[in-house]
C-alpha cells in the first residue's frame, strides 16, 4: 500500500536516491532541504513516515524530530534518521527525541524499505 513519505536532507543526491528507492516502492514522496523547510510542509496533510538527516542547515534533524513531536496532528508520525552519523551518544540523542530508528549511510535500499514497512502507519 502506498504511503506518504517526507525525505528531509540538505543533499540533493541522497534526497534523490531515497525517492528512487522509495517511489520504487509505490510510495509517494514529498522532499524538504532542511529541517526549516520541512516544518514549512508539514501543512496538515497525512504524512506516514518522515526520514531525516541529521547533519543540516537551518534546523538540524534532531531539532526537527522535537519540533515535530509538538505538533498534535504529527507526534505520532514515526521518524527515521538516516545519517552518517554512527556514535552511540547521537543515536541515544535522536531516541531520546523521539526517533523511531537510526539509518547509517551509505545505507542499502533493502533495509531502508524494510524499515518502512515496519513504521509506516
Amino acid at each position: 500500500m502506498s504511503k506518504t513519505i517526507l525525505i528531509v536532507d540538505d543533499s540533493l543526491s541522497m534526497r534523490q536516491l531515497v525517492k528512487m528507492t522509495l517511489t520504487g516502492a509505490g510510495h509517494q514522496v514529498i522532499e524538504a532541504v532542511d529541517g526549516q523547510d520541512a516544518l514549512n510542509k508539514l501543512n496538515g496533510q497525512k504524512i506516514n513516515l518522515i526520514i531525516s538527516d541529521v547533519n543540516m542547515p537551518n534546523l538540524d534533524g534532531i531539532g526537527l524530530v522535537k519540533e515535530i513531536k509538538t505538533r498534535n496532528e504529527y507526534r505520532f508520525t514515526p521518524i527515521v534518521m538516516l545519517t552518517t552519523e554512527g556514535e552511540q551518544s547521537k543515536k541515544a540523542e535522536g531516541q531520546a527525541a523521539g526517533a523511531k530508528a537510526w539509518i547509517v549511510k551509505p545505507f542499502q535500499p533493502q533495509q531502508l524499505l524494510s524499515a518502512v514497512d515496519k513504521l509506516a502507519s
